[in-house]
């Protein structure tokens, strides 16, 4: 899970790029970047940390252009280093430059065919720099010395048949234009803005339409699974479909990574969050408990919270306090800097806890650590009975899409009944939302979604080459590259 952003305008777009990185800041807070293009050359500044720290009034100043790309990350594949940090860049042909989310899943034997071709060097381990060689190869074969919209979405066509996974796309060719283009399963979420310019037309691409509409784009719609979409130098929008769609968007988005003002393949994150909790409340009737008071877990489950409550006719409260200053746990990269950081994060409220039969509502139970102690500081703030309830299904398989739960071993309901997890939990009672229900809640914001991807609930991969063996090494992969435990920060460039 990244956060991407690309601006074609009529005016220095640095600003606007800053601006738009800063609403997709929950989907990566490990590093970020951006880079121009003014015409003759490209600008750019990437490092580690948060949008905020990354960035000077020196940094804004020098990175002129009217056209430009930015991403937030957190690493899902690749090294815990600054040098992953995107934008990536080549400069042939012409000088392309790619910001990417999601994660590509047949990355080792792509790049072991692009360095025996001994013509490009890698220099790093990300998969998107893989991804933007894979590319690069692919439009010089077009022998264009003009991009020509036809032949640039050839050379998609051709990427497209090559890398296999979960991408959203947007690439800066300098002096040509902007691309971007979306996998077939349209797993990773994209979309595309316009504002009126007074010489020609402005475009945006970003993660979630929210950026959109911070900076006044009208939010045309999704980059469709399969699709490119060109913006030339001179504002005029090419479109076309690349390979056969294979419709099966990222579920998860809806439960827990997106914002809750997003829209994504026109589903509203928040209407299917509260259609989530209205289901949720139905199962959680069903054990006919005492219950004296709803508290989220915030921030993500607040609206699926409020409906849970409601249909239950129970009290909702804000019983956490959230310090807004700490980063999102669930993304943090070790295992320590997550427990370490949850009872910074949240202050159990004891007036609203103490002698009562709680409700935890959280979006999603993951790894464990969060709620495990969630429940001891409510009930050392007082409660007589703690009761959590997820919004989600168990999770029990890993994301290979780009979502950072790769190994069975981190999911605590891996392997365990819901009962085992319970008293993993140290919880008086445990409730999950069932598959179906988060799966209507969805449909019924789109009914044209013929599926959606659902691995990390039920192992089933929309993808064809994630086999046993394919998980075998990317778990093994993934604890090999993980930062040691206590490692400090990296240094800020």
């Amino acid at each position: 899970m990244c956060g991407i952003i690309g601006i074609s305008s009529t005016h220095p777009v640095v600003g606007d790029i800053y601006d738009g990185l800063s609403t997709l800041q929950h989907r990566g807070q490990d590093a970020a970047g951006i880079m121009t293009f003014d015409g003759s050359q490209y600008h750019s500044k990437r490092g580690d940390g948060l949008v905020r720290d990354v960035f000077r009034r020196g940094d804004v100043e020098r990175l002129q252009g009217n056209i430009g790309i930015g991403h937030v990350r957190y690493p899902t594949a690749g090294s815990y280093d600054v040098r992953e940090a995107q934008p990536f860049y080549v400069n042939a042909p012409f000088g392309l430059a790619l910001v990417h989310n999601g994660n590509l899943t047949n990355t080792e034997s792509l790049r072991e065919k692009i360095n025996a071709k001994g013509v490009r060097h890698l220099n790093t381990s990300s998969d998107s720099e893989v991804l933007l060689n894979v590319f690069a190869d692919q439009l010089w074969k077009q022998k264009l010395k003009k991009i020509q919209p036809k032949k640039l979405f050839a050379a998609v066509s051709e990427t497209m048949k090559e890398i296999r996974g979960a991408y959203a796309v947007v690439i800066l060719i300098a002096g040509q234009g902007m691309l971007a283009f979306r996998d077939p399963s349209g797993l990773r979420p994209l979309g595309v803005g316009r504002r009126a310019g007074r010489t020609q037309d402005e475009y945006m691409f970003a993660s979630e339409n929210i950026s959109m509409t911070t900076l006044a784009y009208d939010f045309l719609g999704d980059v469709q699974p399969g699709e490119a979409v060109f913006i030339d130098m001179m504002g005029k929008m090419h479109r076309s479909s690349c390979t056969k769609p294979n419709w099966s968007p990222c579920i998860f988005e809806h439960v827990y990574l997106a914002r809750p003002d997003a829209l994504i393949d026109q589903v509203s994150v928040y209407k299917a969050r509260l259609r989530a909790g209205s289901y949720l409340a139905a199962e959680v009737a069903k054990a006919d408990l005492p219950i004296d008071v709803v508290v989220p877990v915030p921030d993500t489950s607040r609206t699926a919270a409020l409906t849970v409550a409601n249909d239950l006719g129970v009290r909702y409260r804000e019983g956490l306090m959230k310090n807004r200053y700490i980063a999102r746990t669930f993304i943090m990269p070790t295992q320590e800097k997550r427990k370490k950081s949850i009872r910074h994060k949240l202050i159990p409220m004891e007036l609203e806890l103490r002698g009562k039969n709680v409700l935890l509502v959280d979006d999603s139970i993951v790894r464990g650590n969060t709620a495990r102690q969630i429940i001891a500081m409510v009930r050392e703030a007082g409660a007589k009975k703690v009761y959590l309830a997820s919004a989600s299904p168990a999770l029990v398989s890993p994301c290979v899409y780009g979502v950072d739960m790769p190994t069975k071993k981190e999911l605590i309901a891996s392997g365990l009944t819901t009962e085992q997890v319970r008293k993993e939990l140290k919880a008086d009672a445990l409730f999950y939302l069932p598959l179906k229900d988060l799966l209507t809640s969805c449909f019924v914001g789109n009914p044209k979604i013929p599926k959606y991807c659902t691995a990390c609930f039920t192992g089933k991969y929309p993808t064809r080459e994630v086999t046993k063996s394919y998980l075998a090494a990317a778990e093994k992969a993934r604890t090999n590259s993980k930062p040691k435990e206590g490692a400090g920060q990296m240094t800020l460039l």
